[in-house]
């Protein structure tokens, strides 16, 4: 990258060193030239004739921003011959600009514009063109009519028709040199944003595109390539184009030097700043671009002063470092405008080279702003780097610090040891007496759910296999007729009456109703096939959910287990039950299936008993199951319509023994081992209740649980 800065710095002096060399003809040499100001913009060319004109005597035509119409007034100061001799405006940016011819004696005409590209109608992006006559005594005169867009700088020379043309095309390739570099620099940038994904890099490629379109406006290659001479866009597009220039180039500077930490002042004037830019871009719409030309000027000087204010702050008090090439691409684009600007006073000369300084320091700065973010992610590496050495020094202290209280800890110890024996002995024989009750306790806890989930299975699959059953037994005689017809067909004696034997068969046909057989055998078929698939889905989900006693962690979707708790536990649920199911896109989560299938099936049967217990049934009751994913989290909800719980009550669910059931019916301990077990995933559970409007579960696992 730094070696195409070189090489571009380098063609540029080169071209710098072209343009000189083209032989142009100044107008103070040939004319003396005066000046009319058309404040009304409504006079014609008889009405300025006789009107008194101003004399202008720099080379240089600087009237400012402005849309009024200027006459200038050219008076030969010597009889002049042309020879294919054009009079060229080297400002693209004008509404209006027509040649009137007045000579002594004769009839005024008008000098049609003089199109290089299409010997038509005039379209060239540089400027205008005007044939001048062969021959111009010096009491003939030249009147220009022009009229800006927004501001009126320019140039009027005398070329001949090859001269302008080698110029058009050395700014041609000039500016193709810069459009080049800006579409690197824009694609470059973009993929980078794609990968990295910092908010900096797309400000910065939309900055990159607002500027060249900016760029493209001023030099009237917008009119030649993309839109209409009297198009909105023609009128409007350097002012556009600029003032969203300007918005993103402040993103990109709040984003880049992180101003709401390093520079809170500064990040309160481009807060402001902002604000300023978007009525400009409003009031664009509302009075026009000449007034909001200016306006914009003024912005930009505003928004370069807080810029730079804003990088030099970040960069020598807060030491921020990839802002120091930030800084210096602003210098650059600034000292590159302010010699531009000298071009039009006159102190520098006016030239291809000084015409196209602007984009020469706005590349530079576009490179060099690319310099910056490069620099940005390899300063934020390396501040990486060093947190990371000072943490494993102060982990290595820290180590060095524990040891010595490992040494004191351990004398410690050793004093109390003999003391905590004969406790230790004690608490073990009461610790060994309760883990024996704690196992019987799950133990119970366990069969009465296994109870619970037999007979669920077993009339699950009673069901499927009944309908098996009872297809078999018709589908056999269905087959028997069909083995009758085909052995029919097999004791045909083509010797005999052909024609009498299948008059029988087709008898026999009609007789067992053949066709009501087929579609019969097809039905029975298909009901054995329904079957047979409920009864797989049956085995498929009592096989997942049997690994309640694996205790590896293995990824797994919760989607399939949620769905294998709901088949074996559907024999259980009541008519008036309507089961909800949102199971979102999951990723699969490092866990113990069984275990997390038990959690599962406790929470399942608590809602489905809790919806039971209510003394006044809805007409329709709500099990409702979702799962989702967000910010490396999955989450499971399990909500009932039942009868709800108090705040105390809630307080007190995970209490092991704690039941609200009756004596008899439960243990105490189902939410208990729940709580134990989300517990040993590091997760979470979360409880919202009501009383009489039903109670919710939400279970939070991490996707990558360690």
């Amino acid at each position: 990258m730094k070696q195409a800065i070189i090489r571009y710095l380098f063609l540029s002096i080169a071209l710098f060193y072209s343009s000189i060399c083209f032989a142009e003809r100044s107008t103070q040499s040939l004319f003396k030239t005066y000046y009319l100001e058309d404040k009304s913009n409504s006079k014609t060319f008889e009405q300025i004739v006789n009107s008194p004109f101003t004399e202008i005597k720099t080379e240089i035509l600087n009237f400012g921003t402005s849309d009024h119409t200027y006459w200038i007034k050219l008076v030969p100061n010597n009889v002049l011959g042309f020879k294919n001799e054009l009079l060229t405006i080297d400002q693209a940016r004008f509404q209006l600009a027509k040649l009137y011819l007045k000579r002594f004696g004769q009839k005024d005409s008008l000098i049609r514009s003089f199109d290089l590209y299409n010997n038509g109608t005039a379209k060239n992006s540089q400027g205008f063109s005007f044939l001048l006559p062969k021959l111009l005594n010096k009491s003939d005169v030249l009147y220009l009519r022009l009229r800006p867009h927004e501001v009126f700088i320019t140039k009027i020379s005398v070329k001949k028709e090859y001269e302008l043309l080698e110029k058009h095309a050395l700014r041609d390739i000039i500016f193709g040199i810069y459009t080049g570099i800006m579409l690197v620099m824009f694609v470059y940038n973009l993929f980078l944003f794609i990968v990295v994904r910092d908010r900096s890099y797309i400000f910065y490629v939309f900055y990159i595109l607002f500027t060249w379109l900016a760029q493209i406006s001023i030099q009237g290659y917008g009119r030649r390539y993309m839109w209409e001479a009297d198009s909105f866009m023609n009128q409007n597009s350097v002012v556009l184009y600029s003032l969203l220039g300007l918005v993103f180039a402040c993103l990109f500077t709040i984003s880049f030097l992180n101003t709401k930490l390093f520079s809170p002042f500064s990040h309160k004037l481009f807060k402001v700043y902002l604000i300023l830019v978007v009525i400009s871009i409003g009031a664009l719409l509302v009075i026009g671009s000449t007034a909001t030309f200016i306006l914009m000027q003024i912005l930009t000087l505003l928004g370069a002063g807080i810029a730079m204010y804003a990088s030099y702050y970040v960069y020598f008090k807060k030491h921020f470092k990839p802002a120091g090439f930030y800084l210096l691409a602003w210098s650059i684009l600034l000292v590159g405008a302010i010699l531009f600007v000298l071009k039009d006073y006159g102190i520098m000369p006016y030239n291809t080279f000084t015409t196209y300084l602007l984009q020469l320091s706005s590349a530079i700065e576009v490179m060099l702003l690319s310099f910056a973010l490069a620099d940005k992610i390899n300063y934020f590496k390396k501040e990486n780097e060093t947190a990371q050495v000072q943490a494993l020094n102060a982990s290595l202290e820290n180590q060095k610090l524990i040891k010595e209280q490992n040494i004191i800890l351990e004398k410690k110890v050793r004093e109390r040891t003999e003391e905590l024996e004969n406790a230790n002995t004690t608490l073990n024989e009461t610790l060994n007496n309760l883990k024996s009750t704690q196992s019987q306790l799950v133990d119970a806890e366990k069969m009465a759910a296994l109870g619970q989930l037999t007979a669920g299975i077993a009339h699950e699959i009673n069901n499927p296999i009944n309908f098996v059953t009872s297809n078999v037994k018709p589908l056999q005689l269905d087959i028997d007729d069909l083995k009758d017809i085909i052995s029919k067909y097999e004791k045909i004696d083509f010797e005999g009456d052909i024609k009498k034997q299948f008059d029988e068969i087709d008898a026999y046909k009609r007789q067992i109703d053949l066709g009501f057989i087929n579609n019969e055998i097809t039905s029975l078929l298909s009901g054995i096939s329904e079957g047979a698939k409920r009864t797989a889905e049956i085995i498929r989900s009592l096989r997942n959910f049997s690994r309640v006693d694996e205790t590896d962690m293995k990824a797994i979707d919760l989607n399939e287990g949620l769905l294998s708790t709901l088949v074996l536990i559907r024999n259980t649920l009541p008519d008036n039950l309507v089961v909800i199911k949102d199971l979102g896109n999951l990723p699969k989560v490092e866990c113990m299936p069984g275990k997390i299938n038990q959690v599962f099936m406790n929470l399942v049967s608590n809602a489905v008993q809790a919806i039971k217990s209510k003394e006044v049934q809805a007409q329709e009751e709500f099990l409702t199951i979702r799962s989702w994913y967000d910010s490396q989290q999955v989450f499971i909800s399990i909500k009932d319509s039942g009868t709800g719980m108090s705040e105390e009550v809630k307080h007190r669910i995970f209490e092991p023994f704690f039941t609200t059931k009756d004596i008899g019916e439960g243990t105490g301990l189902g939410l208990s081992i729940v709580f134990s077990i989300i517990e040993k995933h590091k997760g979470h559970i979360e409880v919202v209740s009501e009383v009489g409007k039903g109670t919710e579960f939400i279970i939070t696992l991490h996707v990558n649980i360690p």
